[in-house]
Order: structure tokens, then C-alpha cells, then sequence
């Protein structure tokens, strides 16, 4: 009889799963059945399928339309001898398959760092024997021993569990560790709902265990994240689309020109060697030889960029990636908030006081009605303190600069409070050492402490739990003023309900007096008759910037919204701090708004043109599983919106690599997520994502100036062939000078707009639409007529200096320079797209006057050096000659100026 696996172990009874997977509790599967099993299930290890070979990975990135581009433009360069353009452009070539080729190599990755997250050792009972074995050895039925510190290392159900809870977030995006129970749910609970089961990778941090595994390797959780990891489509880049068509458009314009100068040559009656060179001459001419170079260089210096702002590139495209974002999904834990449980309201006596600081640092004060009080002045206020910090198992530490919690968070935010009230953990416990406790599990919902006060004269029991656990245990309440007074039961619990419903977690504080020789607490003892202090309202509070940034967004047209395993209501209370509300836009009016969100049991029940509305109309989605979050990217990304999906957990990995931009945390998160992602954030703080956004946008503008400034020379050098060819005359421009001209003014004039500071509208501008061109109509048209002048400028010089007597040599070097004058005059009209640079600041990218300094050295080169006149059949031009070419720069940068002012006028 074979074992069938089933996705509902967490409904049956843990009886019922042990008839299923036939195996006894108390003695473990003997030697045949594990033998039996692991041929039946194999190893539980995370399998790597088999991928494309090294070489066919690495060939396949020649394959694109700008790769055969620059492929032909080297061969031909090698063919007219020109051996270092050739050397330049095909390194060029190289460079982009091995970024290619890297980057398809992250997946394997990925799947390779979740497998090592599962290699561990397992604690199982096998035969009646207690055996520690290797958990790839783990078959479905072995019985699981855990304790307090193990990793889980399989999915496994509980049977039997004491005081245990499990931390889930990097599985889940659940914040706190789970309190687990061994009773059946019902069928449709989600993942994080599944108290009754532990899964692999997870951490046990507090308590003990006995568990049934029954899903081993790739049948687990985590496994079936690694398969989503394998199969989620990794998208291009907006500009990789973009430059994508435009490169095959480019191909098939630049083959029809030459085809038709060809053939129009030979019905003029010229030979076919005149005309195939006169065609190689346009090809070289329109080829963008510049283009992969500047966008490499471009986004490289974006990288640099955004490394001085926390965030770390691992891919290249994704710097411009990042400027295109309309979506932005956040996750909640760690990104938005800090990770850190914070009490934030105290209610004891008759006060409701706030505390504040962020995070376990003792740094803080505690107000009323925004006024600083003295916990020592106000027992009740007090003692609710006391007992949060002595009924504690965890212990807050100082690491470098920051403190961090061992153990439990709620319990780290209790000990905080508590030292924000000058109340150290250290000193109370010499003050009250403790005697025993009855530690918390789920049944009793409560942990209580018994502890003898210092003078000796009596024992107290100090209790913390949830509100319908503590409340009826109570007969009397403390006073502002340390007294014992009646307890309106009803009024506290629409206390506790009200904090919970503004999305704190709280903790409800009690006492009890007992004799002096008191020394052991049995659950019967604090049963009733204690003295109720009060309630502690804690929540993972949002980072001190995020706030802020979400605004920053928000006011670039971004829309941000937030994913996240953890509860609704907690999800909504950071929500509306953050300004998260529920419009499409993801912006509201006011604090007053309803935050809409959608859980991940809604999200089930959803079929995907359903999902696609909610999700556009949505800004907090909450209790999403992992294969949730994926749909959600894709239900975006199917209306056009570029996404971007921040994580940190196992979980997040899948939807990192299938956004158009996946972040990853790196101080929190797993090694899985920073696999999957694409950008790496230092700080792990959402603020990060606002500036390195603001940096994308920077750098797609800074190529767009690129490509607005280098396609006029290619046109240009185009027309003029043309122009030689339908008159019938000699070529204005030689092949060998065509590169010079491109690869040249591209590294010395164009590269140098990669430099350019981020425009000051940058981040109040809406994002650009996916679906626009690169290059939009206006640009097109100051292309169009930059490309003109060129021709009109060089072909006419040309022929000028042909009818002065010049030799066609200086007639051809006068053609050369108006090219690059002209260039040089362009670029500084390229500075800004809209305005003038004075706008820009004529002073505020040095790298522009180097880079014309240096070109018009060359260019004198060129003109005058004897070597260079030999290589590039050039030769020296008079004073004359030089005005004549400047004029001609002037003219373009004037027309150019006055379509710009124009077109602002008429806005």
C-alpha cells in the first residue's frame, strides 16, 4: 500500500494521520519501512533539474537583434582594417553576454541556496530508539523530536507540543513566532493559520515537540517555493523591451538603406565594388557603435549611485528598471516597519499612557496626554510595567550600536517599556527573583511567574496573557494610587478590544499576593482572586523615514502597496500610518479614510480578471501565502504596470524574480530572496527604494539624452551617403572616418551626458508610460532635424571646398569636423531634453568640458598630425575652412535652442 500525499494534513486528527502514514507514536518507523519510504519519496533534498549546458546559456546571449548589429559593425571594422574599433566593439559584444549570461545563472542559484538551507540534522524516534540522522534521511511518517533552537527539517504534523512556538516569517511573513497546538483546523486555513503544523526551514525558538513528517525534499512548503522560483518568468527590463524593438527595427532600416544605395549605384551605372563599399559606408554610418557602450557605462555609474544610497545592484538593467516603476509592493515586517516589536500604549489605573522611542533601545519616555510622567509616581502605571518585564523569558542585549531581542519580541517590547520607565531588567530581577512559572502554551493562553519579594515578606505572582484569559482570573483592579479597587471588567475589555482593533497586539497584566514560603505555582493556584494592572499595546512600528518616502511615491505617481503574511488588522493600523489607503492611486485624504484590505483567502477565491481589479484598487493585501504574492505581481504586470516587490523571506523569493524589479533585504534577509532579486537593500529600509528610484529615473533620462544625442550622427552619415549616391558623386565621408567619428565623439561627448545631474522635477513627474517608445515624437522630430542640418552642413562644405580647388582629401576633412563640431554644439542642447542648460547649471558636469576639451585635442589630431592624415586619408584645413565649420555648430545649436523655447511657449 502506498502513501498518498495530501495537502490537508493540518484537518485530520493527529490520530488519523498517524493510521494514514501507519506508524506508531511511541516507536518510530523500523529499518524496512524507512527503506521502503525513501525509495518511494527519495531524499529530502531540494533537486536542481537539469539546465541548458554553460556554453549554450552563454551563446544564447548573442542572440539579439543589437548583437548582430554590433557584430556586423566588427566585421566590417576588421575588414577595413580599423583593428581597435573592431577590438572595441566586439568587447562591447562580449561584455553583454557575460552580463547575460550571469544573469540567467541567478535561478540555479536561488534553487542551490534553498537547498543548503536545508541541510541539517534531525532528532527522530526510530525503532524505540531516540537517533540523531541526517534530515536528508527524513521519510513521511518518521516521528520528529524538536526542541527550543532546532530547524525544522521537514513538514511535519504535531502530535504532541508543549509551550511551543516557531518563528515562520521567512516562510510566511508572519512577524511574531507562532504559538503551535497539536487540534485539528478546518480544510481552508491558510498557511500561517497552521498552528497544528511545523515546516521546514522554520525556527523553533521557544519550547518542545512531537511531530509526524509528512512531506519531505520538493512535496514541502519551501519546495514548492523552489519550483515557483524555477518556473517564474524572468521579465525584460522596460528598456531592454525598448531597445529590443528599436534595435530590430534599426536592423531591418539599416539593411533596406544599403540594399536600395546598392542598387540605385548600379542603375547610375557605377561598379559593384564602388557600390558595396558606398553601402558598407552607410551601414557603418548607421550603426549606433556607441550605444551598448553608454548604456553599460550609464547604468554602471547608476549603480554607483545608488551604492552611496543603501542599495546594491546585481543586475545592470535594473538601475533603469527601477526608474519605470509604477507599483512599488512592499512588504510590511522589516521593509516598512522595524522589525522590532515597540510598546506604543499603556493602560493601568485609570490613565492611558504613550510611550515612545522605536525598537528594544531603552530610549524613551512615557507621556500623559503628551506630558512626560514619572512611573515611580503612578504605582499602578508601575507595576503594570514590573509585571511585563519579570514575566519574561527573553533578554535584550547590546550589539554594536543597536539592541536586539533574545527571545520572544512581545517580551523584548515589554522589557523596553519597562527600561524606558528607568525600571532595568536587571535590577528587578535581584529586586523580585524568581521561584517558578508556568510557562505559556496556547490551551491556557497566559504565562505566569511567582517570585520572592526582596524583604522576604511575601511571594508575587505576576501574570501576562491575552485579555479574555486574564480578565476573568481578576476580582479587584490597582489603582492610580497602588490601591485595590472594584474592576469594571466590561470597560477593560472595550479597552483591550478597542487597541486591537487600531492594530496593536495586547497584553493584559495581572497579580497575586501569596504567603512568604510559597515556592511553587501550579495553573490551580492563579485560577482566581488576582489584582488586575492594566494593558500593554505593542506593534512592529513603521521606520522612522518610510512615512515620508511613501509620500515621495506617491507624489511620482507611484503607486505602493503592501504584501504581507501578518494579520489585517495589524496590516491596516501601519497602513494608515504610512498613509497607505484604499484608491487606486494607493493615496487617501486623511487618516479618517477606510484602509481597503484584501486578505489571502480572498485573494483564493479570486479568478485572475477579478484579482487584476481588486489588485489595482487595493493598497494592503494581508495574509498572503507565497504563491499569492506571485499572482499578485503578474495580476499588475498584466495591466502594463512595471512592478517592483521587496522581501526578505523564503516566501518573497518567486514574486522577487518574476517582478520587473525584485529588492531584497540585506541585513534580514534569507540568502534565497537576495538570490532571486535584483537590487540588494543595505539598510533594509523602504526609504532606500524612494532615492534609488529617483536614481533610476535619473539614468533612463541620462540614456535617453545618450540615444536623443548620438541618432542625428547616424542619420547624418546616412544622408550624406545617400545624398553622394543619387547625385552621383564621390563619397563625403570615407568608411575608416565614419568610425572615427562614431566611436570617438560616443566615448569622448556622448558618455559624458552619463555624468548629468538628476533634472529638479524629477521625482514630481508621473512615471513613464510602459508602453511609450524610448524616443517620442518631439525627440523623433529634433532627430529628424538635427540629421538634416548635418547633411545639409557637411555635403555643402564638401562641395564648397571642391569648388574652391581644394583636394578631396581637405574637401573630406571639412566634411569630418562638421560632423563632430556639430556634435559638440548638440550636446550641450542635450544637457536638458526641455530646457536650456542653463537650467542645468553650465558648470555642473565637469566631465562635459573635459570631454570637449579632449575631442577637440583629437580632432586637431586628426586634422594635422601626419600619421593621422596617412591613417584616415585626412589632411589640413585653413583658417577659413574652421570658421565655416563653427558657424555651422552655432546654427544647429540655435535651431535647436529655439525649437525647445518654442514648444515650452505653446505648453
Amino acid at each position: 500500500m502506498s502513501i498518498e500525499a495530501t495537502q490537508s494534513w493540518h484537518s485530520v486528527s493527529a490520530d488519523d494521520v498517524l493510521r494514514s502514514l501507519r506508524v506508531d507514536i511511541d516507536a518510530g518507523l523500523g529499518d524496512s519501512a524507512i527503506q521502503e519510504r525513501l525509495n518511494q519519496f527519495g531524499e529530502n533534498l531540494l533537486t536542481v533539474g537539469k539546465d541548458p549546458s554553460k556554453i549554450i546559456t552563454f551563446l544564447t546571449q548573442f542572440h539579439q537583434p543589437l548583437i548582430y548589429i554590433l557584430i556586423v559593425s566588427g566585421t566590417i571594422s576588421s575588414v577595413l582594417g580599423a583593428v581597435v574599433d573592431a577590438a572595441v566593439i566586439f568587447g562591447v559584444v562580449a561584455v553583454n553576454a557575460v552580463i547575460g549570461y550571469l544573469q540567467e545563472s541567478r535561478a540555479i542559484a536561488a534553487i542551490a541556496s534553498l537547498a543548503r538551507g536545508m541541510v541539517t540534522q534531525a532528532v527522530v524516534l526510530r525503532a524505540a530508539t531516540r537517533k540523531t540522522v541526517p534530515a536528508s534521511a527524513l521519510v513521511p511518517g518518521d516521528v520528529l523530536l524538536l526542541c527550543s533552537g532546532d530547524k525544522v527539517p521537514a513538514d511535519a504534523r504535531l502530535v504532541r507540543c508543549r509551550d511551543l512556538r516557531v518563528e515562520e516569517a521567512a516562510l510566511t511573513g508572519e512577524s511574531l513566532p507562532i504559538v503551535k497546538q497539536p487540534a485539528p483546523l478546518p480544510p481552508d486555513a491558510s498557511l500561517a493559520e497552521r498552528t497544528n503544523m511545523v515546516y521546514a526551514s522554520t525556527l523553533v525558538v521557544h519550547g518542545t515537540a512531537t511531530a509526524i513528517v509528512v512531506a519531505t525534499g520538493t512535496a514541502t512548503e519551501i519546495g514548492r517555493v523552489s519550483e515557483m522560483i524555477r518556473t517564474a518568468e524572468l521579465l525584460a527590463t522596460p528598456l531592454t523591451r525598448k531597445i529590443a524593438a528599436f534595435s530590430s527595427a534599426l536592423l531591418w532600416a539599416i539593411l533596406g538603406l544599403a540594399a536600395v544605395t546598392f542598387g540605385v549605384g548600379l542603375l547610375r551605372g557605377e561598379t559593384w565594388l564602388e557600390m558595396l563599399m558606398a553601402a558598407v559606408a552607410l551601414a557603418v554610418g548607421a550603426i549606433p557603435e556607441g550605444l551598448p557602450a553608454a548604456m553599460t557605462i550609464t547604468l554602471a555609474i547608476g549603480v554607483s549611485r545608488m551604492a552611496n544610497r543603501n542599495a546594491i545592484i546585481r543586475r545592470l538593467p535594473a538601475v533603469e528598471a527601477l526608474g519605470s516603476t509604477t507599483v512599488i509592493c512592499a512588504d510590511k515586517t522589516g521593509t516598512l516597519t522595524q522589525n522590532a516589536m515597540t510598546v506604543q500604549e499603556v493602560a493601568a489605573g485609570d490613565g492611558v499612557f504613550r510611550v515612545t522611542g522605536t525598537g528594544y533601545a531603552p530610549a524613551g519616555a512615557i507621556l500623559r496626554a503628551g506630558t512626560p510622567v514619572s512611573a515611580a509616581q503612578i504605582p499602578a502605571l508601575q507595576r503594570c510595567l514590573q509585571a511585563g518585564a519579570l514575566c519574561s523569558e527573553a533578554k535584550l542585549t547590546r550589539r554594536g550600536a543597536a539592541w536586539v531581542v533574545e527571545g520572544d519580541p512581545t517580551e523584548g517590547a515589554l522589557l523596553a517599556a519597562a527600561a524606558k520607565a528607568g525600571l532595568v531588567a536587571a535590577e528587578l530581577a535581584a529586586q523580585y527573583p524568581r521561584l517558578d512559572a508556568i510557562p505559556f502554551e496556547s490551551e491556557r493562553q497566559y504565562m505566569a511567574s511567582l517570585h520572592r519579594v526582596a524583604n522576604g515578606k511575601a511571594t508575587l505572582v505576576f501574570m501576562k496573557g491575552a485579555a479574555e484569559s486574564v480578565l476573568p482570573r481578576c476580582d479587584c483592579a490597582l489603582t492610580e494610587r497602588g490601591d485595590a479597587g472594584p474592576i469594571d471588567a466590561e470597560a477593560w475589555r472595550r479597552r483591550a478590544e478597542d487597541m486591537a482593533a487600531r492594530g496593536l497586539r495586547v497584553l493584559a497584566l495581572a497579580m497575586l499576593e501569596m504567603p512568604p514560603t510559597q515556592d511553587r505555582l501550579a495553573p490551580s493556584q492563579v485560577r482566581a482572586g488576582l489584582t488586575w494592572l492594566g494593558l500593554q499595546g505593542m506593534i512592529d512600528p513603521p521606520r522612522p523615514n518610510a512615512a515620508a518616502a511613501v509620500r515621495a511615491c506617491q507624489g511620482a505617481g507611484i503607486h505602493v502597496k503592501m504584501i504581507t503574511g501578518d494579520h489585517a488588522l495589524t496590516a491596516a493600523a501601519v497602513a494608515r500610518d504610512l498613509g497607505l489607503f484604499g484608491a487606486g492611486d494607493g493615496t487617501g485624504d486623511g487618516a479618517g479614510d477606510p484602509v481597503k484590505v484584501l486578505s489571502g483567502t480572498e485573494i483564493a477565491a479570486l479568478g485572475e480578471d477579478d484579482l487584476a481589479a481588486r489588485a489595482r484598487e487595493t493598497a494592503v493585501f494581508a495574509r498572503v501565502a507565497p504563491e499569492q504574492k506571485l499572482r499578485l505581481v503578474m495580476a499588475l504586470q498584466a495591466q502594463g504596470q512595471i512592478v517592483a516587490m521587496t522581501g526578505d523571506g523564503v516566501n518573497d523569493a518567486p514574486a522577487l524574480r518574476r517582478a520587473d524589479i525584485g529588492v531584497a533585504m540585506g541585513q534580514a534577509g534569507t540568502e534565497v530572496a537576495k538570490e532571486a532579486a535584483d537590487m540588494v537593500l543595505t539598510d533594509d529600509d523602504f526609504a532606500s527604494i524612494e532615492a534609488a528610484v529617483e536614481e533610476g529615473r535619473g539614468v533612463y533620462d541620462n540614456l535617453v539624452k545618450f540615444i536623443t544625442w548620438t541618432l542625428p550622427t547616424n542619420l547624418g552619415e546616412g544622408l550624406v551617403i545617400l545624398a553622394a549616391t543619387f547625385a552621383g558623386a564621390a563619397l563625403p565621408i570615407l568608411p575608416v572616418q565614419i568610425l572615427w567619428i562614431n566611436m570617438t565623439t560616443a566615448v569622448l561627448l556622448g558618455l559624458m551626458l552619463a555624468f548629468e545631474p538628476k533634472e529638479r522635477d524629477i521625482m514630481i513627474r508621473p512615471p513613464r508610460d510602459p508602453g511609450h517608445p524610448i524616443l517620442t515624437n518631439v525627440l523623433i522630430g529634433r532627430i529628424v532635424l538635427v540629421g538634416v542640418l548635418l547633411l545639409i552642413a557637411s555635403f555643402g562644405l564638401y562641395s564648397w571646398e571642391l569648388t574652391a580647388g581644394a583636394a578631396e582629401a581637405a574637401a573630406r576633412t571639412v566634411a569630418v569636423n562638421v560632423f563632430v563640431v556639430v556634435e559638440l554644439f548638440y550636446l550641450f542642447n542635450c544637457r536638458s531634453l526641455e530646457r536650456s542648460m542653463v537650467r542645468q547649471g553650465l558648470f555642473s558636469n565637469a566631465w562635459v568640458s573635459g570631454g570637449v576639451s579632449l575631442m577637440i585635442a583629437l580632432q586637431l589630431a586628426f586634422t594635422y598630425l601626419p600619421f593621422m592624415n596617412k591613417a584616415f586619408a585626412s589632411h589640413p584645413i585653413g583658417a577659413g575652412s574652421w570658421a565655416r565649420i563653427l558657424v555651422s555648430g552655432l546654427i544647429c545649436y540655435g535651431a535647436v535652442g529655439l525649437e525647445k523655447w518654442l514648444r515650452l511657449r505653446t505648453r
